[in-house]
């Protein structure tokens, strides 16, 4: 059920109707028609042995469908090159991007936009954070955004260049689809606060508030061979084996579950209603971060499961009596701050000679 539901929010077909003209083929032969070139034309440019980046790494399914992941760094120039160059040798049926529904804005925001949303944490980010997962959950996102600004803040480039990329190319693909890969967000940080301690979040808390290194010009030159937030958020959580587990570990085997149903067979177009059904194998191109790709070999025989790892454990009474005592303060502090306010406007008013007088004047008729 979970897995039904998902798989359809995931889902997001790629629009297939391009000017004919563009295409090469007539506009006045039927739909029919039309669909059956598109097909042969796709046949045509994919290549049956695809001249394919180093960062590629190519899987096969029991239904013989083909499934090409690209390792990617998420800062990285070079990558969205791999990943123009893989979908455009091999003309997927379907491409699956390592982002979910909470992150699918980024894929039509221009680059402008993202580099200056990506460097702002503001209130209202945290506002909404909190909103979405929950106090804990929403004050660790706030921080681990606050690693992407920092990242974003230093290389002067926003995050996400490659899933844009796959976003364009599949859509000049006849018949692709696009599918949006990764577990939802808010899924993965409750469960990753769950996993951690009180004083591990504390500790985990410190060490991202403290990140300022500035990041050199060899740092971005190593960019193109590593993904370097990944990189850095796995040595920062290295001392947590339960919130690599959940941020890292459990993410592998659910990308590692969508791709594998994107893959299956493709039904061919068909002319009419009548006509038999056909399906092939299929042809995806995935595109996720290269810290990903180990683990999704590890998983990619096994029989997989997601129920598990969509769950969301229920909160400890120390969490519960932490999450009130977080409430509080905040609604405490609001609260003190209105009422000084309050206080000092009154005190303003009650300073101003036009006050002083009605109040004089109400006095004496009281007596």
């Amino acid at each position: 059920m979970t897995e039904n539901r998902q798989r359809e929010v995931a889902a997001e077909p790629v629009p297939e109707d391009a000017p004919r003209e563009s295409l090469g083929i007539p506009n006045n032969i039927s739909d029919e028609d039309a669909f059956r070139i598109l097909w042969e034309l796709k046949m045509k440019k994919r290549q049956k042995r695809p001249s394919l980046p180093d960062t590629v790494t190519e899987f096969t399914t029991e239904e013989g469908s083909k499934v090409y992941i690209v390792g990617t760094a998420h800062f990285s120039d070079s990558s969205k090159q791999d990943v123009v160059k893989t979908i455009q040798e091999v003309q997927p049926d379907v491409v699956v991007v390592e982002l979910c529904q909470y992150r699918v804005s980024m894929l039509k925001m221009d680059e402008e936009t993202l580099l200056k949303e990506a460097k702002e944490i503001n209130l209202e980010k945290l506002h909404q954070a909190i909103k979405q997962n929950g106090v804990m959950s929403g004050l660790m996102q706030i921080l681990l955004l606050k690693v992407s600004a920092h990242i974003t803040e230093q290389l002067g480039m926003a995050p996400g260049g490659e899933f844009r990329e796959a976003f364009k190319e599949a859509s000049k693909v006849p018949f692709c689809k696009f599918h949006l890969g990764d577990r939802p967000i808010p899924v993965t940080f409750k469960r990753a606060i769950a996993a951690l301690s009180i004083w591990q979040k504390m500790k985990l808390a410190w060490g991202l508030c403290s990140l300022s290194d500035p990041i050199s010009e060899d740092d971005v030159e190593k960019c193109k061979q590593k993904d370097l937030l990944e990189q850095m958020m796995a040595e920062m959580i290295g001392e947590f084996p339960d919130l690599h587990r959940t941020i890292v570990s459990e993410r592998d085997i659910y990308l590692a579950y969508m791709l594998k149903q994107a893959a299956r067979p493709t039904e061919l177009p068909r002319a009419s209603e009548t006509e038999p059904r056909k399906s092939i194998p299929s042809v995806v191109v995935g595109v996720v971060g290269m810290g990903h790709v180990p683990g999704i070999e590890r998983n990619w025989d096994r029989e997989l499961n997601i129920q598990e790892i969509m769950s969301i454990p229920p909160p400890s009474t120390l969490s519960k009596a932490v999450a009130f005592a977080a409430k509080l303060t905040f609604f405490g502090l609001l609260g003190y701050s209105c009422y000084c306010i309050s206080k000092r406007t009154v005190r303003i008013i009650l300073s101003v000679p036009a006050t002083q007088y009605c109040l004089r004047r109400l006095n004496q008729m009281g007596h």
